[in-house]
């Protein structure tokens, strides 16, 4: 029955069929398709009948319930085949394309018998050849199935033929034909020729319904395997986003499914799974089930090798299960439906590329995605590297090795010297240590320790003294008072490091220590005075001349002064004399001479460099990347952040990648680069997760990626990349600036992506944030961009409100241009109304008009912009009235809006003429329209002179110019229509 309760007319019937045909893919809008069938069958009209199984076979081809297609289309084959005068053109001809569906779809169900899918395959050659079609249809369904059930020989030969037969009406469209083509050289190993057919799809030449989508997901594997990790990573953004809605597109989802699995994106895989319950059970399709399940088991036994067996995972609906459970189900499905395939063919080619499927290995250990994944397990453990033979051979070595591997370290001050020094402690006992080697052994601890390290430094001051060193002893205790200062007791610091420090001064001058501890003891002094310039700073800005800024800077000339003599000779003292460089430049920043801090943090750097110390060198580095953007020298900000990157490769924590990442990526794309500034946004937002900040830090590398795959025009990614953004994006942590942004870019992306409603929701809801906001021109701006998407979307009572309230805020802000184009806009929505639309669109254009009318500014330009504005609000004006005619208007209302459309083009015509040769393409297109106007009124001659004006402005145009080769074009017409009307 129909909504109303009423039997549809035919017409009704096919405005429902149209409704229902656009509505998401499932099982609801084949059930609608069905009650659409019966309401036919009450009609008593072939037609009707024929057209409802026609939509009804549609709706179920596209959906998980393709197996009942068979019963419509043998349906309407029989009543073809019985009163073929019932269908009209078009009819007769879908009832032929979707022979291939029948054909080539029959293979995807391993009930129906070889024999059966051969006579059909015969029976679509023989109607095809009667109804005189090339046999192009038929070779490339030929080739489905022989290469669906293994016959690869069949399958070359019907490729072959394919591809020579001519193209006619019943071909696949381009998209969909070079999609098979491409799968087949991949299947063959040629990866690089599949994609170079599939290139005139990607880039958008060829499209169609479901497609570039399937494209997309069969390039990805091949696109890994020729390391062109970037485009299958922007490939699966973008292919995932167009097959998401597509119910019908099991087999394209499992591929990006695959995908994951095999590039260490397992969590993402697991969301992919729970996104589609009902994909582990529809069995419409049995191929694309197999399919999916054999990806599933790929996903879920990798997930296993790493550790994660006892994982919950989304599954099949009715019971909870764990990734080795699964594994184990959807391997024995999936070789479960391959045998019944295999058994239907007679030969085991299904089983073979099922278990290949399942059991691939990883392409690439870990492709960053760029976007936030919500583990639904934990964080997949990465197994080691085995050891090697040498390694195997050396893996116990004696504790006199350790400590020289230690001694080495620490000579060098390796990172890794802290680790070294805990292998020590693990494998010694106090018999085998001399008191050196406790000291040291003590002091290394507490530096593992940080803040929690007082008590131990004390105590290797303690052993220090007790092997005779006492430089080193006093060096401890300067470590101990600085981890106080760390910990925030900077005063008790400053007084535990004040003996240590006079001593150790008093013992080098007496020749009882050497430079290296009296410069560990002066360094230690100088950290914590530093220490204490910050604290003053954060409490209440301590500058130039402070008494602590003073201080520090005193305590670090005094450290270079020791330290760099001797800088050459030795790495420890060379690094410290660097760290004192790095100290002036840290107080010249405070005292807020940045030019002075960038010189001596630079030289501080290098002095890490030349000595052999680059880890040293980053946090400068980072440091020195700020100052220099400050400065406006994006080069030198460039150069810090690649060293510090550099610098830091092997040491940095997963945060200090990301941070470091981020700031590059902000300069790049402060310059202009942004495909660049998208790759280091993305390694940021990679790292930033591995460090457990993707919240916060990821949050916003993620929100900057998004921003910059936009600027490329990448609009899919962008959209994928900031939808996982937003969640996590926070007014307290990222600034309520940055979420009204993501909605912002978000917008422009759906619109691009012609998802005009979903943009309308982006755009409405960062209005509403910016609505709080004392400058009003972006609550302004986003509500103006709501009302067009609105407008865009069919929501025309949504869109007049929103643009009231644009034009509202646009008055207030003495914007007159927005105002104006606000008021366009709804006058173009008025004229859609029915009944007094045109009189509100005549008032709100007038309105238009008298606000260019009033405005008048002061400088030239302002005016000419005005000028330019009204010009073009009598064109909109003039057009607006002339298409308003209702087609059963008589002669004389048509003429009565021709003629006041043609005054008000008329006055748009002078006022672009009166601005030049800058308007001339905005008057030209003006007295076009004028003329055709013209001549509709019967005016030929006035109409001929509008051409030859056009003409005349364009005797020396550019024929390279597309403008104005369709002004020359379209005045040519205009001449020719006024010469046959004379």
């Amino acid at each position: 029955m129909s909504r109303t309760g009423k039997n549809m007319d035919f017409d009704a019937l096919r405005r429902a069929m149209q409704e229902n045909y656009e509505q998401p893919e499932g099982p609801a809008r084949n059930a609608r398709a069905e009650l659409l069938l019966a309401e036919a069958e009450k009609l008593n009209i072939p037609l009707a009948v024929i057209e409802a199984l026609g939509h009804q076979l549609k709706v179920y081809n596209y959906s998980s319930e393709k197996d009942r297609m068979f019963v419509p289309f043998a349906r309407l084959l029989r009543m073809w085949d019985e009163r073929p005068e019932d269908f009209d053109e078009y009819e007769t001809h879908s009832l032929h394309w979707v022979f291939k569906w029948v054909s080539s779809g029959m293979v995807g169900q391993p009930h129906v018998p070889l024999a059966s899918i051969e006579k059909w395959l015969g029976e679509m050659e023989h109607r095809y050849r009667l109804a005189g079609h090339s046999e192009r249809a038929v070779r490339s369904t030929e080739f489905t199935v022989a290469r669906s059930i293994g016959d690869l020989a069949r399958a070359e030969r019907a490729y072959t033929a394919w591809l020579a037969a001519d193209r006619d009406s019943m071909a696949d469209c381009h998209a969909c034909e070079l999609h098979d083509q491409g799968w087949w050289q991949a299947e063959r190993g040629a990866d690089a020729e599949a994609l170079e057919l599939w290139g005139p799809v990607l880039e958008g030449e060829y499209t169609c319904a479901h497609e570039p989508h399937a494209v997309l997901a069969s390039s990805l594997l091949p696109l890994l395997r020729l390391g062109r990790l970037d485009e299958a990573r922007a490939h699966h953004l973008r292919g995932f986003r167009l097959v998401r809605p597509m119910e019908s597109m099991r087999g394209a989802y499992a591929d990006h499914v695959e995908f994951c699995a095999l590039t260490g994106n397992e969590a993402r895989a697991l969301e992919l799974l729970a996104e589609r319950p009902a994909y582990f059970t529809d069995a419409g399709e049995p191929r694309s089930r197999m399919d999916f399940l054999a990806v599933v088991a790929l996903l879920t036994d990798r997930l296993t090798s790493l550790g994660l067996g006892a994982q919950t995972v989304p599954g099949p609906a009715g019971r909870t299960w764990t990734a080795a459970e699964l594994a184990a189900h959807a391997r024995v499905e999936a070789l479960s439906l391959a045998g019944r395939f295999d058994e239907r063919n007679g030969t085991a080619y299904v089983s073979g590329r099922v278990r290949e499927r399942m059991d691939q290995p990883p392409l690439v250990e870990r492709l960053p995605l760029g976007i936030r994944t919500t583990p639904t397990v934990a964080a997949p453990v990465r197994p080691a590297p085995a050891p090697s033979a040498d390694a195997t051979a050396d893996s116990d070595p004696d504790l006199t090795s350790l400590l020289a591997e230690a001694r080495r370290l620490s000579a060098a001050l390796h990172p890794d010297s802290v680790a070294a020094w805990a292998a020590v402690a693990e494998a010694a006992d106090d018999e085998g240590l001399t008191p050196r080697d406790r000291a040291e052994l003590t002091d290394h601890e507490a530096m593992g320790l940080g803040p929690e390290g007082v008590e131990l430094f004390a105590r290797a001051a303690e052993l220090y003294e007790a092997a005779g060193e006492p430089g080193e002893a006093l060096a401890a205790r300067a470590r101990g008072a600085y981890v106080l200062a760390l910990s925030g007791r900077t005063r008790e610091a400053l007084t535990a490091v004040s003996e240590p420090y006079e001593r150790v001064l008093a013992l080098f001058a007496e020749g009882g220590t050497g430079v290296q501890q009296a410069a560990s003891v002066l360094v230690g002094r100088a950290r914590i005075l530093l220490q204490r310039v910050h604290e003053a700073a954060e409490v209440n800005g301590a500058g130039d001349g402070s008494e602590a800024l003073a201080a520090a800077e005193t305590a670090a000339r005094e450290l270079l002064a020791l330290a760099g003599p001797e800088a050459g000779n030795d790495v420890l003292v060379a690094s410290r004399a660097a760290e004192a460089q790095a100290m002036l430049g840290e107080l010249a920043a405070h005292a807020g001479d940045a030019e002075r801090a960038a010189e001596l943090l630079t030289r501080a750097s290098e002095a890490f460099v030349a000595a052999g110390l680059p880890w040293f060198a980053v946090e400068y580095e980072a440091r020195l990347t700020g100052i220099a953007r400050h400065l406006g020298d994006a080069e030198a900000a460039e150069r810090a952040a690649r060293a510090a990157l550099e610098h830091g490769a092997d040491f940095l924590e997963p945060t200090g990648h990301a941070q470091l990442h981020l700031q590059l990526a902000e300069i790049l794309g402060a310059t202009g680069r942004f495909g660049p500034a998208a790759d280091h946004a993305l390694e940021s937002s990679h790292w930033a997760d591995e460090g457990g900040e993707g919240a916060t830090l990821g949050a916003w590398a993620r929100h900057q990626l998004g921003g910059f795959l936009l600027r490329q025009g990448r609009w899919a990614e962008a959209a994928e990349v900031l939808e996982s953004a937003l969640p996590e994006l926070s007014a307290q942590t990222h600034g309520d600036g940055a979420i009204v942004q993501t909605h912002w870019w978000l917008g422009d992306c759906l619109t691009e992506l012609g998802e005009h409603r979903e943009a309308a929701e982006h755009w409405l809801q960062a209005a509403e944030i910016a609505r709080q906001w004392p400058e009003q021109r972006d609550h302004a701006m986003l509500a103006h961009l709501a009302a067009e998407a609105l407008g865009h979307a069919e929501l025309l009572p949504e869109a007049e409100q929103a643009y009231a309230r644009a034009g509202d805020l646009w008055r207030s802000l003495g914007n007159v241009h927005g105002l104006i184009r606000s008021l366009r806009a709804r006058a173009w929505l008025a004229v859609r109304e029915e009944g007094s639309g045109l009189d509100t669109a005549r008032e709100l254009m007038g309105e238009a008009v008298r606000a260019c009318e009033d405005d008048v500014p002061e400088d030239d330009e302002a005016h000419e912009q005005i000028v330019a504005e009204l010009a073009q609000t009598h064109r909109q004006f003039g057009d607006l009235v002339a298409r308003s005619a209702p087609d059963d208007a008589d002669d004389e209302a048509i003429h009565a809006l021709f003629e006041e459309a043609l005054a008000h083009v008329t006055l748009a015509v002078a006022g672009f003429l009166s601005l030049g040769e800058d308007a001339l393409h905005s008057r030209t297109g003006a007295q076009l329209a004028a003329g055709w106007l013209e001549a509709d009124l019967e005016h030929p001659d006035w109409a001929a002179a509008r051409a030859r004006e056009v003409l005349a402005a364009y005797a020396q145009g550019d024929g390279s110019d597309e403008t104005v080769v369709a002004r020359r074009g379209e005045a040519e017409r205009l001449l020719r229509a006024t010469e046959s009307s004379a």
